[in-house]
């Protein structure tokens, strides 16, 4: 929102939320009936085809949007270093408002102008008149307007929404007030309209002015360089006929400074272009691949679960994942993707004081962590990105999600007996996943019920409420035989028992929690998983704990996706875990069946800025 918002700032269809798109049900299904009933001489297809070009408008968004955030995430030859956050996704997630808007400006004008209906496919001449028209006046015209812009009275009412935003991504370029918008529809729809006038127009020069105003605006606001330098020394006059990603970014640090479109010809001519605007270029391109301190390897978990992470849609990206069917429907081709390109990629980075952390993504999904045949092909994986950060100089590596099943390979401990010159520190996190979960039992809990799977978890959290006094019952003869053949204290003599009912009210949960098991305990339970995912919700009048995690310090930047399930800026033990290991610069490994000093790792990780969580994740009394 502008600081001082003018007139006609909200989009007239801003009330219908996310029905907002039923505003072009009326030009789709006109144009449709319009195709269907009609002869064939007098079938307009230029009608017809305004609804694809939207949805291809759409898709080379979104394409942008992707491309963007993986190269920022990597750091190649990105321009500027600071991070985006969760208010700037906010305010850009209407980023589709001005696809709309066009797509119902073009359905009123192909009915409303004879001459802008049955257009012809193609017309070299309307296509060449289309690009000089651009050339010429909407250059001009859009730079002295963009300067009218930046004078106190529009700028505080309208184009300071659009420089909210410092670090910018692609659709940045197109958050701006509906009047705004509006004006630059007007602007961009000269060249089209004398071509409509003159007779010259086609779908082709709609289609690629309109391609090529979005391809350059998403350009100018993606965030990293890629135009090569060569371009420019083969053919120096370039540099006044196509702006660079450096060259508009100046402008959202600098704000009164390079305000051309796309051909900065005109801040030469009027010297207002940036004097380190050549600089910035240059440094830009040669910037490499920055690398990460701290890694936390993680994996997808369902075929639908890429499109909410950062690099996919924003929107989804930046709230808790939850499936829904529109996205099931994606799963072939997330599956298809998977497939075909099958290695690890950078999902996105953080920055924490002076450490720099990235999150890497093996492309499997949790079911084929559980296929025996899939173990090598995973295991491959997970050993190439330890090695892969190992020769990039990282410090720490965690193994999130089932990157440390036990039945894969033990807790990480095969890749170190594997690889023992390695330098990185490989983390499993799971003695600050036992700090949370301790931390997390009230404090007048005198017996708790255990559940779930026996994992290296359930047997540290077996030791460490033994030492408080807190007594852990097992519903299971097998489990309490396992548990407490690793008794190995006089402490913990006794502070196990088999549990005769589901009476407890404080479950800690692990792996294989059922329905059944849920249903039979009694009301106002409270469920605290130490397992890394969170159990099936089936009782709505208990309590859910989220998985072991905290929020992050407010010094932890670039935070701007939720990571899987948890709110926002909450991160997971297994990622915390890496980063409290980079900063007291231990230098053990922490995998395998070895655990650290949970009370050392908690009093570290609060030290550090990280708080428990205060909120139930799920189910009320």
């Amino acid at each position: 929102m502008a600081s001082i918002p003018g007139i006609l700032t909200d989009w007239p269809w801003k009330p219908l939320g996310s029905f907002k798109y039923l505003v072009l049900a009326p030009g789709v299904i006109h144009s449709i009936y319009h195709y269907m009933t009609k002869d064939e001489t007098e079938r307009d297809i230029s009608y017809l085809l305004i609804f694809p070009f939207l949805l291809w408008r759409m898709i080379h968004s979104q394409m942008w949007i992707s491309f963007s955030r993986y190269q920022t995430a990597k750091g190649t030859a990105r321009i500027v270093h600071k991070g985006v956050e969760f208010e700037q996704v906010d305010r850009e997630q209407n980023w589709d408002d001005q696809i709309l808007l066009n797509g119902v400006l073009f359905y009123i004008i192909s009915n409303c102008i004879e001459k802008a209906s049955n257009l012809r496919m193609w017309r070299t001449d309307g296509v060449v008149t289309v690009f000089l028209l651009h050339v010429g006046p909407v250059e001009f015209l859009y730079y002295w307007f963009h300067r009218a812009l930046h004078h106190h009275y529009l700028y505080s009412r309208y184009h300071s929404h659009h420089h909210s935003s410092i670090v910018t991504e692609p659709i940045t370029a197109v958050i701006h007030p509906f009047a705004e918008l509006l004006a630059y529809f007007i602007l961009f729809a000269i060249p089209l309209m004398v071509t409509v006038l003159n007779g010259s127009v086609s779908v082709g020069a709609y289609f690629l002015y309109i391609t090529y105003i979005d391809f350059m605006n998403y350009m100018g606001h993606c965030n990293f360089e890629f135009i090569p330098n060569r371009l420019f020394i083969l053919f120096p006059p370039l540099k006044f006929l196509i702006y660079t990603p450096s060259f508009h970014s100046l402008h959202h640090t600098q704000f009164r400074t390079n305000y051309s479109l796309f051909m900065p010809f005109y801040d030469y001519i009027y010297d207002t272009i940036h004097k380190s605007t050549d600089d910035l270029y240059l440094q830009s391109l040669k910037r490499g691949e920055e690398v990460a301190d701290v890694v936390h390897l993680t994996h997808l978990t369902t075929p639908d679960s890429i499109y909410p992470l950062r690099l996919g849609f924003a929107e989804l990206a930046s709230r808790p994942h939850t499936s829904t069917w529109y996205l099931s429907l994606l799963s072939p081709v997330t599956m298809l993707l998977t497939w075909i390109y099958g290695l690890t990629f950078v999902v996105e980075r953080n920055q924490f004081e002076k450490l720099k952390l990235q999150t890497w993504a093996i492309p499997k999904f949790d079911v084929q962590y559980l296929l025996q045949w899939q173990t090598k092909s995973i295991n491959s994986l997970i050993e190439e990105a330890i090695t892969n950060a190992d020769q990039k100089g990282c410090k720490v590596l965690t193994l999130g999600l089932l990157n440390q099943r036990e039945e894969l390979n033990n807790y990480g401990e095969v890749y170190i007996q594997r690889n023992l010159k390695l330098k990185v520190r490989v983390v499993d996190g799971s003695s600050l996943a036992v700090a949370i979960v301790v931390n997390n039992i009230p404090k007048f809990a005198t017996q708790v019920l255990l559940t779930g799977k026996i994992t290296k978890l359930a047997f540290a959290l077996y030791h460490s409420l033994s030492k408080k006094g807190i007594q852990i019952a097992v519903l299971n003869q097998q489990h309490y035989k396992k548990l407490n053949n690793k008794a190995s204290n006089n402490f913990e003599e006794g502070s196990l028992v088999l549990a005769k009912g589901h009476s407890h009210n404080i479950w800690l949960v692990g792996e294989g929690l059922t329905d059944e098991e849920q249903l039979k305990a009694p009301k106002g339970t409270t469920f605290i998983p130490f397992s890394q995912f969170p159990p099936k919700i089936v009782r709505k009048d208990c309590f859910y704990n989220f998985t072991p995690a905290m929020e992050a310090p407010p010094s932890l930047q670039n935070m701007h996706s939720c990571e899987n399930w948890l709110p926002r800026r909450v991160m997971s033990a297994w990622r915390i875990a890496g980063v409290v290991h980079a900063m007291e610069g231990w230098t053990e490994h922490e995998c395998g069946y070895t655990m650290s000093d949970i009370e050392r790792v908690w009093k570290a990780t609060i030290g550090h800025g990280f708080q428990p969580l205060h909120t139930i994740a799920y189910g009320s009394s």
